[in-house]
Order: structure tokens, then sequence, then C-alpha cells
């Protein structure tokens, strides 16, 4: 895509999962320093793997970041480091399904809430006292296309993306005119390893690919989309 984010200060929450990791990559490619958040040690020692030559610029910290006193410290943490927060994306999410509404367990409800709405919540609370101080900033959640599409036995997941949707679009309103933008995009089934597994018997080549959604995801940040704030990127693939 050709863009630049030299010497910009990026945080992937989430960013040694199926899509975090090719979005952490993405960035990493166009030089920028990327923070990834993660639960996994493994995965970030693959990813650290992964990013080759650009490693040194590649930062991690495990965390839940649906805990909102702890991502308020791991942000303000990035910032006395580097100085500034240039983008924060979150790719953080959980998906539940298969179980009509009456059958769903409050467990699950609750669950769907904390990963796919209080970390986008946490994160860009945190983040947005930098970003309004710098006039500049962006912010990238991911929803998905369940925010629009309410299908049958996906409750808890669907009201989940569908209120991390509207609680962008709240902020972006919010932002507007300070120089920050925030946006959300809306993938349909991403064609990760953990999907596949899930839906052996799909269509893999109609499911969007974590890379193809990561050059939207920068794009998105950068400055060649200044002009957007508030939108929904809707990312199919082919499905």
């Amino acid at each position: 895509m050709n863009i630049d984010f030299s010497g910009r200060v990026i945080v992937v929450a989430g960013g040694t999962g199926g899509l975090g990791r090719a979005v952490s990559l993405a960035f990493l490619g166009e030089s920028a320093k990327v923070t990834v958040t993660y639960r996994k040690e493994a995965e970030f020692r693959e990813l650290k793997d992964s990013a080759g030559q650009t490693a040194s610029s590649l930062e991690g910290r495990e965390i839940d970041v649906t805990d909102e006193d702890a991502t308020a410290e791991f942000i303000n943490g990035i910032i006395a480091r580097h100085g500034s927060l240039d983008v924060l994306v979150n790719t953080v999410g959980g998906y539940a399904g298969g179980v009509k509404f009456w059958d769903m367990k409050t467990n699950v409800l609750d669950q769907m809430l904390a990963l796919n709405l209080r970390s986008g919540y946490a994160l860009a609370r945190a983040a947005m006292p930098a970003m309004l101080k710098a006039g500049h900033g962006s912010i990238v959640n991911v929803a998905a296309k369940a925010a629009l599409d309410h299908a049958a036995g996906a409750a808890a997941y669907a009201a989940s993306k569908s209120a991390a949707l509207t609680l962008m679009d709240s902020l972006a309103a919010d932002a507007k005119g300070t120089g920050v933008r925030v946006n959300s995009i809306l993938p349909s089934i991403i064609d990760t390893a953990a999907n596949r597994l899930a839906m052996p018997d799909s269509d893999f080549a109609t499911w969007p690919k974590p890379q193809d959604i990561a050059q939207v995801v920068l794009f998105l940040c950068s400055d060649l989309a200044k002009t957007i704030h508030g939108a929904a990127v809707p990312v199919y693939g082919n499905a």
C-alpha cells in the first residue's frame, strides 16, 4: 500500500490473534513502533519471530484489556515511554453461538459484552486524553458483520458487536473536530486457523483474509484516510 508509519506509535490490542497478528506485522512492515497486548506468551514469541528484522520495533504486554484500571496503566506507560500514541487498533473479541435465545446462559452474554464491548471501551477511554491533547490520532475498532446482520442462535454475539459499533459511533461524534478519528470495521467470518477448525465444511475461499483486512486497517489509520471519521467499513470478502 506504500503507507509510511515511520516513528509512529501504534497499539494493537489482541495483536497476536488471527487478525491482530496480521495487523501488527503490517504496521511493522511500514516502520511503525508497535506494542501489542496478548494473553499467551507463546503467541507473542511467535509474533516476535515472524517480525524478523522489524522485531526490535515490537513490544508486548500480557494484559486483560477488559480491566479498565490495568488498561489505563498500560496505555499511560506507552505514552510515558514513547511520548505519544498515534494509533489504537482493537482486535480483541470472541464468539459464542449455536444456541437459541431462551437456552442461552447469562454468563455467555456477560462474556460477549466483556470481550466485544468492554475491551473497546476501556482501550479508547484510556487512549483519548493523550490523543485529544496532541490534536491527532486514529482509533479503529473491530466489530463484525453481525453488528448489522443479526442471525439466529447468536443473540449475545450480535448484541455485543452492535453495542461496540454504537459505542464507537458515539465516540466519533464526541471527537468531531478534535483531530482524532474513530472508525469501525465489520468483517464477516475471517479466514483464520481457528475458524477453519470450527467450520471445516465451509468454503474458505469466500472468507476475507487477515492480511487483506490488515490493509484496510492501515489505510483507515493513515493520513490518506483523513476524511474518514465515524465510518463502519464492511469487510465481507466474497461471502
